[in-house]
């Protein structure tokens, strides 16, 4: 079975097929640089970094690109208000943008291209369209005929008649310079104090939208297999996109359009006006911040094509299955040694078996990430089980050997969704007492318990814990540990 992929622009799904067999060139519309990322971005780039790593699983070489918008009006005002200057806010927020995906495991991009580094490109194709009679100049600006492109509205379906004028991007412009009010700006002429570069139409930066065909072509070619954005960018943003890159080159601009589902907060989209927008830093730096991988795990049992709902029980929800899934890929770290495994290190994966068929039947289908965490959280909820048997009762009711296979499953189809737990992070796996030191305490324990200091008792016991060593009183006044 190949893998199937709902495409925006065809609106039904698709089995992928690239350009060019086994390889895929991704193209992904990035942020605009000039505040901290949000829990919309958080939730668009955790979606594309799992595609990402679905399809490289399935064997494919991904080529993937990602941009950054840093010539903006929202750069620019945030500058003024700063009293600094465009190149600084874009740095800022660019090393900004690093450290938030990182801390959700989120891969960095083959390539990332930026509108200031593209300034040639952007030039030489708003040339062509000029030539092609596409595009026009104005005032020192430069305008694109929307109608003068037959296939604009093919990717969002709408159609120019039943829109409303001034849609047309963040650059706007003079509308006495149109000859249509569709039309939007490939070139804005320089203002005073503003940053400016020279170019045949005088000096002056591009407009937004030309700005992802330019990096798009100049990084992947005339055509690529995947393009992909928030739902938010369908239109204008992409329908521009097509219009612009279509209209010089003749080409399809990507074989296939993928747009995630936006995120709402308590039932209500999330805005600054509306009190309710959470940046990725704050959710997880509060006083009872958000563990990253549990923010990953909410983000992605969804389907990506739909809205996701930020609400108190469904990050309690998406808490309690992260401890869930934590304690099942530790399970080898914590309890490899007690099974007597030779090595804690994942044994190699079995394509073949039941539990990774269905993991794959479910990615396959256009990334249905819900329906494959469900078969992972199987795993780690039987791999929990056994671990609390053994803590408790000093053995499994399944066999060693098994027990390996499934926890080497869980942990290598978890990486495929980007959710790890490494051993460092886990309490009961840190440097602690020594099996000596451990000794001592609990005889220290048994004597306090014989002269009814329960309060001392109980303050070793919760010591000990908090070093990650688990006490299981036996019959007849035994004490047996674990670490």
């Amino acid at each position: 079975m190949s893998v199937v992929l709902y495409n925006t622009l065809s609106r039904r799904k698709e089995p992928f097929q690239p350009l060019i067999a086994g390889t895929a060139k991704i193209y992904c519309c990035g942020v605009t640089v000039y505040d901290y990322c949000h829990l919309g971005h958080a939730r668009c780039y955790v979606v594309w970094d799992i595609v990402r790593r679905y399809l490289r699983w399935r064997g494919y070489d991904v080529l993937y690109v990602q941009n950054f918008t840093d010539i903006d009006d929202k750069i620019l005002n945030r500058a003024r208000q700063e009293g600094t200057t465009m190149e600084a806010i874009s740095q800022r927020y660019i090393e900004a943008y690093h450290e938030d995906m990182a801390r959700l495991n989120i891969l960095e991009a083959d390539e990332y291209t930026y509108a200031t580094h593209t300034l040639d490109g952007i030039k030489r194709l708003i040339g062509e369209l000029e030539q092609k009679g596409y595009a026009y100049a104005a005032g020192g600006d430069v305008y694109y005929k929307v109608r003068q492109f037959k296939g604009y509205g093919k990717l969002s379906g709408r159609k120019l008649d039943d829109m409303q004028a001034g849609a047309s991007g963040r650059v706007g412009g003079d509308e006495t310079k149109k000859q249509d009010p569709f039309d939007f700006a490939l070139w804005k002429g320089a203002k005073p104090e503003e940053p400016a570069w020279d170019s045949p139409w005088g000096a002056g930066r591009p407009g937004w939208h030309i700005e992802c065909s330019a990096m798009v072509r100049d990084r992947l070619g005339d055509t690529i297999d995947i393009h992909m954005g928030g739902g938010d960018l369908t239109f204008p943003h992409h329908e521009n996109e097509i219009a612009q890159s279509e209209a010089a080159t003749g080409k399809p601009l990507s074989q296939y359009w993928m747009h995630n589902g936006m995120v709402n907060v308590n039932g209500e989209k999330m805005s600054k006006s509306l009190g309710n927008f959470t940046t990725i830093r704050q959710l997880l730096d509060d006083d009872d911040g958000l563990h990253p991988m549990a923010l990953r795990l909410f983000l992605c049992q969804a389907q990506y094509r739909k809205p996701v709902d930020f609400t108190a029980d469904a990050i309690a929800s998406a808490t309690k299955s992260w401890q869930t899934f934590k304690d099942g890929l530790l399970f080898g770290h914590t309890h490899g040694p007690q099974l007597n495994w030779a090595d804690t290190v994942p044994l190699e994966l079995n394509r073949g078996s039941e539990v990774v068929q269905r993991f794959q039947s479910a990615m396959d289908d256009d990334f249905n990430t819900s329906e494959a965490i469900a078969v992972l959280f199987e795993l780690a909820k039987e791999l929990r089980r056994q671990g609390n048997l053994l803590v408790h009762e000093g053995k499994t009711d399944g066999d060693s050997v098994y027990l390996q296979h499934q926890w080497s499953t869980l942990v290598g189809l978890a990486q495929v969704l980007g959710i790890e737990a490494t051993p460092d992070s886990s309490p009961n796996l840190q440097a602690g007492p020594s099996d000596a030191e451990i000794a001592t305490l609990i005889e220290q324990r048994l004597a306090a318990k014989k002269a009814k200091d329960f309060a001392l008792s109980d303050q070793i016991r919760d010591d000990l814990t908090a070093q990650g060593i688990t006490l299981i009183d036996k019959p007849g006044g035994v004490t047996e540990w674990h670490r």
